[in-house]
């Protein structure tokens, strides 16, 4: 504990009496200094017990005393102590008054005890204090050491920090989510500081910033990153009743430290891992899955005993990076957010992904139901609702940066057909980036109907070209070719029918059949001219129009 004015009256060498604001000794005291100065405020920064003979002082005036008092009292000095027997025998009643008026401690400095005597008190009292505090946090070093390297993992080392600030902690992966907390209950707590942790994952590491939970008034809460680079890999989060005092804060940094060097350590194991990872899948595509499964091991060899699904995803080219409130620091790119989400929710559920960049793209092979792919959805789900959104830019979270981003998800396939899956998440890519979508899966293009890929401009292009010829005869007023094409082609060329379709005879149907055929250079009985003629026709139809 700092230093107090009741232990400064408790001091059996210093003899200090208490004249006025004697419910207020337990105020901490930073310093002690003498002063004879009328006005000594602008030497001061609060906290101080001045002393003074008041040998400039004209101590009998009660105005003159108030206002001096008054000064005091606003600059934060926290006690005044007043030496008798010097220039006064006593302590004159004015200045009492006006002390007792303020609320402000006046102790009474007998002569025999020099101002010096009481700023040596003060002062080693502050260092013993130091001392205390400097004592507490090695101990806190080496129990937090202890913790971190035993078998505990995060939760045990967040346990004893907690213990030492008297408060509780909690421990954010790259993603934002909570991965550890102490005690238990904090985990809710932690929870609704979502937003804050992802706008200081956004700065530049190391950043910290002080917040309060939302409807939660006690609650003072630091959070501090983690990572070694410019890039967040985590955030610690402690929260307190109160600012934290020296020994609690060597706590603090020494969590910091410790998990930092987790954080980068299981990092280093984890590029180790992808790239082992990025072999088994090379071998994969390659088609030979026994020399997969021999690589993999008993690391990888899980992933490849039970269906999985692989994922690609690309950002479209030309997309510039984002940059944090006011140019701080590059926010994630998109594929980064991506792949700190899978990882984080394979972390949280103790499932193996192998997640390897290829140039502008993301691979990604993660168990079939596992909770890597429900959060690659989840993901999608969150881009885009914000599509089109008019947030302001320090209001997206990295999840939400990916407006750009477009996924092919395969659908469940095993070790020998993994060249298969990786074509379906392409064409399902292609098709994602062609509709505008985040995520598609190949389950669903291939289950749905074939007309809604014909929203493509080429194709629009190509139908274009192909009906203009018939479009341009029709214009001249000269028939209705395109319309009676539809009809015959829609009634799989029966005449009768067509023709009654059109309200006109049969041999009327017949000539302007010919007609397309002499115009377009293609014979109606070629199964291919049908097909791409109705095709082009659907692809220039408005919708409903059918």
């Amino acid at each position: 504990m700092p230093p107090t004015l009741a232990s400064l009256v408790q001091h059996s060498a210093l003899k200090l009496g208490v004249r006025a604001g004697g419910e207020r000794l337990e105020t901490a005291v930073r310093w002690a200094h003498p002063s004879e100065l009328e006005d000594p405020v602008p030497y001061l920064e609060g906290g101080e017990l001045l002393l003074t003979t008041a040998m400039k002082l004209d101590a009998e005036d009660p105005a003159a005393m108030r206002r001096y008092v008054r000064r005091l009292t606003d600059a934060g000095v926290v006690g005044l102590g007043f030496a008798v027997g010097v220039n006064y025998e006593d302590i004159p009643k004015a200045l009492v008054e006006a002390a007792e008026e303020q609320d402000l401690p006046l102790l009474e400095v007998p002569r025999r005890t020099p101002f010096i005597a009481i700023s040596k008190a003060v002062s080693a009292a502050i260092a013993a204090d130091q001392y205390r505090a400097v004592t507490a946090g090695f101990d806190a070093q080496r129990e937090l050491t202890r913790a971190a390297l035993g078998d505990g993992g995060p939760t045990a080392l967040l346990t004893r920090l907690a213990a030492h600030v008297d408060g509780w902690a909690a421990l954010y992966d790259a993603s934002g989510a909570v991965v550890a907390a102490a005690p238990e209950w904090a985990a809710r707590r932690a929870a609704r500081l979502a937003s804050d942790v992802v706008r200081l994952r956004e700065r530049p590491a190391p950043a910290s910033a002080v917040v309060g939970i939302p409807d939660d008034r006690e609650d003072r809460v630091e959070l501090q990153s983690l990572g070694t680079g410019r890039r967040t890999r985590g955030v610690l989060a402690v929260g307190t009743g109160a600012p934290l005092g020296t020994a609690e804060r060597y706590a603090v940094h020494s969590a910091i430290a410790l998990l930092t060097l987790t954080t980068e350590r299981s990092r280093a194991l984890h590029d180790a891992e992808q790239r082992l990872g990025a072999a088994v899948l090379r071998m994969l595509l390659a088609g030979e899955p026994d020399h997969a499964r021999t690589v993999a091991g008993s690391l990888y060899g899980g992933l490849l005993d039970a269906p999985f699904r692989l994922l690609v995803a690309e950002v479209a080219p030309g997309v510039p990076p984002e940059t944090a409130p006011g140019g701080e620091a590059e926010a994630p790119d998109p594929l980064t957010a991506l792949t700190d989400a899978l990882d984080a929710a394979a972390a949280r559920s103790g499932e193996y992904v192998i997640a390897v960049p290829d140039g502008e793209r993301l691979v990604v092979l993660a168990p079939d139901g596992g909770a890597a792919v429900a959060a690659c959805a989840e993901y999608a789900e969150r881009s885009e609702a914000l599509r089109g959104a008019e947030a302001r830019p320090h209001e997206r979270s990295a999840a939400a940066e990916g407006g750009e981003l477009a996924i092919g998800l395969s659908a469940p396939a095993g070790p020998i057909a993994a060249a298969t899956a990786f074509r379906q998440a392409e064409q399902a890519l292609s098709v994602a980036r062609r509709r505008g979508r985040t995520l598609v899966e190949h389950e669903h293009v291939a289950a749905g109907s074939v007309l809604p890929l014909l929203a493509d401009d080429a194709v629009r292009a190509f139908a274009d070209g192909m009906l203009r010829a018939l479009h341009e005869h029709d214009a001249k007023g000269r028939g209705d070719l395109v319309s009676s094409l539809r009809a015959w082609l829609s009634r799989h060329g029966q005449w009768d029918a067509a023709a009654a379709d059109l309200g006109v005879h049969r041999h009327t149907l017949r000539y302007r059949m010919r007609r397309v055929e002499e115009i377009l250079g293609r014979s109606l009985d070629d199964p291919d001219a049908r097909m791409e003629l109705w095709l082009a026709l659907k692809a220039t139809t408005p919708s409903g129009a059918d």
